[in-house]
Order: structure tokens, then C-alpha cells, then sequence
């Protein structure tokens, strides 16, 4: 809803909405203006040019950044089930039969999800993923125990 987007007419511009083009360039317009008559001293109809200069410098530079913003999104996407048979680290206890916090390295992010076990996991332990339940993990632990925070008196 709103006025901005009421002015979008579903043009793209290289993959950008046009909204902030245009607002780049009435930004700079605006600061275009006042710079030519307060700053330079000219009249209005020079103002005006260095106005629609700024602008359209303005739309560029907004355009330049939302294009390199588009393209670097990520293109992949994944689902919960995807994740199954990953390794993560609880990081808050899992009581059994309810729902704790793993740490999950997956797609090239960190990503803390919600998650379940048929057995109490405390935190810092290495989990693998066996099944999805709806938008939570459910995971079993591995062999390999965390020796974070672990002292040795040896």
C-alpha cells in the first residue's frame, strides 16, 4: 500500500524498481537547485540545469547500487529437507521431547534453528540431522562430544 507504490507501474529498470531511481534523482534534484542558487549565486534557470544534472547523477549512483545489490543475492535456495544429514551444535539444551537451539552451517551461512530430539542434548553438543517436523529439525547426537569449556587436570 501507499503512494510509493501506487507510482510503481511494474518497470524494471535492469532488475530495480524505478521507486528509488526516482526518488534518487528528486533528492538530488532538490540539492542540485538549492547548491546552484544559495551556493553559486545563479539564476533560477541555471539552477534549475544543475538541478536536473544532480538528478540524474542522483538516479545513477542509486541505480549503480541497487543493481550490485541484486546481483549479489543469493540465487540459491533450500529447504528444511535439504538439511538432513548436516551436523550442527546445540546451542541451547535440548530437553527430550521438546525444543532447544542448533547451530546449523548450511548454503554458506550460519543459520540457528529450532529443533527437536527423542532424548535430552545438552548445549555444545554435536547433533546430526535425521528428520524434519514441519519448520523444525529433528536431531539425534553424534559420537563426537564437544570439548569446549572442558578442563583437563592433567
Amino acid at each position: 500500500g501507499g503512494f510509493l507504490n501506487a507510482i510503481h507501474f511494474g518497470l524494471d529498470l535492469g532488475g530495480v524498481s524505478p521507486t528509488p531511481v526516482l526518488l534518487g534523482f528528486v533528492a538530488m534534484f532538490g540539492v542540485g537547485g538549492l547548491l546552484g542558487i544559495h551556493g553559486f549565486g545563479v539564476g533560477v534557470g541555471i539552477a534549475t540545469l544543475i538541478g536536473v544534472v544532480a538528478g540524474v547523477i542522483g538516479a545513477g549512483v542509486v541505480l549503480g547500487a541497487f543493481t550490485a545489490l541484486r546481483r549479489a543475492e543469493s540465487t540459491d535456495t533450500f529447504s528444511l529437507d535439504d538439511m538432513v544429514g548436516s551436523t550442527a551444535r546445540v546451542s541451547v539444551g535440548i530437553p527430550a521431547n521438546h525444543f532447544g537451539t542448533v547451530l546449523i552451517s548450511f548454503a554458506g551461512a550460519s543459520h540457528n534453528m529450532t529443533a527437536t530430539a527423542d532424548i535430552e542434548i545438552p548445549a555444545g553438543r554435536v547433533v546430526k540431522v535425521i528428520a524434519v517436523a514441519g519448520n523444525n529439525l529433528v536431531v539425534a547426537p553424534t559420537s563426537t562430544v564437544s570439548t569446549e569449556g572442558a578442563r583437563s587436570d592433567a
